[in-house]
């Protein structure tokens, strides 16, 4: 007689899926819980609100708000992926996270919808499916600032005709997407893994220019909470430690052995930890990275807002998809270092979102090691600093911007030398 049958695991994508959207909703629910009624209102105030950087939805119109608009973003983004027939994997919990992070501090599904159907047009235009450019579209919807700047600050005579032009411009805004974005991954080669951030700093800069032109007064917006909210910081630790305990129920005994066999990926373009290593397996650096990400925020004394949480989520789902501890700590220290010998306070919003977006840089790290990390990060803090001003905020991923600046003049050097110096060196040497 059999007393204990063996406990048959989940299909480890259909229980991941089942685990983001657990958190999705509980994110949205908890937003009711918190704020209430105020939470609707709030959310619905939010898609008529500026969301040029840098926007602390919470403390525009509360917690409650920010946290129903973030999971309605994700929602949408996770929705998608689904309905595309996609497999759930390390590229699109980057994509649904990093939706769900930004949706505390400028995306909205008003100003994100029309972006994603512009890339649904140009898919069309090509003759190709839209899942084939899902990542673009959702990634894309970091130019979500252009539609609201329509919405909400350009476009007089009514809600009407504002939001029928703010719709026109995230359209034509989508369509131009896919062609730019290809041609930025051969720029920095797969060495930043926020390639979209690349592409929508340079549409951005593009566009700030048009609209300067016609509005040179148009004038500075900006939310910064510097005091933050334990709601958001209980949502990133419970995030964390949720995503870890799946990950160990999921894969058994075997999770912190693959875990560890992860840290041996340089995490440059496109590495799928889900595939490369395991869903279990990336659940689990995604925990890790959460909790590190938490760990620096508290050792630096930053508040944990709605733009400094954005960015750890990000962080976490990025830990999917080319992130992990091993190629992520030397361009952390390259910031904080950067920030210490010139003086600027650890606490200042451009030093601790760099400090965390950073890591989009992990794979330079990875790939050439530690020191030139540190150098790669060093570089980022430096210009990211000066890029905001060049996109008038109206792209969220400033970071991903500069870094994949970063990216491209830093591999440059390195591979020329490697190709020329080194090789002389070695010559002599023989």
């Amino acid at each position: 007689m059999v007393l204990f049958r063996p406990v048959k695991r989940p299909e480890p994508h259909r229980a991941l899926g089942a685990v983001i959207w657990i958190l999705i909703l509980a994110a949205g629910v908890s937003g009711i819980l918190i704020g209430g009624r105020s939470a609707v209102t709030g959310f619905l105030s939010l898609q008529y609100h500026p969301a040029r950087l840098l926007q602390d939805f919470a403390a525009s119109v509360g917690v409650g708000g920010a946290l129903l608009n973030a999971g309605l973003v994700a929602a949408l983004g996770l929705g998608l992926v689904h309905l595309a027939g996609i497999q759930l994997s390390g590229p699109t919990l980057a994509a649904v996270f990093t939706m769900f992070g930004f949706g505390l501090f400028g995306k909205t599904p008003l100003n994100a919808a029309p972006i994603i159907a512009g890339v649904a047009v140009a898919a069309r235009l090509a003759d190709r499916r839209f899942g084939e450019y899902i990542l673009i579209a959702l990634f894309g919807t970091a130019l979500g600032p252009i539609v609201s700047l329509v919405a909400a600050e350009l476009v007089p005579g009514g809600i009407g005709l504002a939001t029928l032009a703010a719709i026109l411009a995230g359209l034509a805004t989508g369509v131009v997407l896919p062609a730019v974005a290809i041609a930025m991954l051969r720029l920095h080669q797969g060495y930043s893994l926020y390639n979209v951030g690349l592409t929508s700093g340079m549409v951005a800069v593009f566009v700030a220019a048009g609209v300067r032109a016609a509005h040179p007064d148009l004038p500075p917006v900006g939310v910064w909470d510097p005091a933050g909210t334990p709601v958001l910081e209980g949502a990133v630790v419970i995030t964390s430690v949720v995503l870890v305990l799946a990950g160990m129920v999921l894969g058994g005994h075997g999770t912190l052995r693959r875990t560890y066999g992860l840290l041996a990926f340089d995490g440059r373009l496109p590495s799928d930890f889900c595939d490369l290593a395991s869903v279990d397996a990336a659940l689990v650096n995604m925990g890790a990275m959460g909790i590190a990400s938490w760990a620096v925020v508290r050792g630096l004394a930053a508040p944990m807002n709605a733009a400094v949480a954005g960015a750890v989520f990000t962080v976490i789902g990025f830990a999917a998809f080319g992130k992990h501890p091993r190629n992520s700590w030397p361009v952390v220290a390259g910031v904080i270092l950067t920030a210490i010998v010139f003086g600027k306070p650890l606490t200042d919003p451009g030093v601790i979102l760099a400090a965390l977006f950073v890591t989009t840089l992990a794979p330079v790290a990875g790939q050439f090691g530690p020191v030139v990390g540190i150098l790669a990060g060093a570089a980022h803090l430096l210009l990211v600093l000066q890029t905001g001003a060049w996109h008038a905020g109206m792209t969220l991923y400033n970071n991903g911007f500069a870094a994949g600046l970063v990216a491209t003049m830093v591999v440059a050097i390195v591979e020329w030398y490697q190709a020329n110096v080194s090789q002389r060196d070695r010559r002599f040497t023989r």
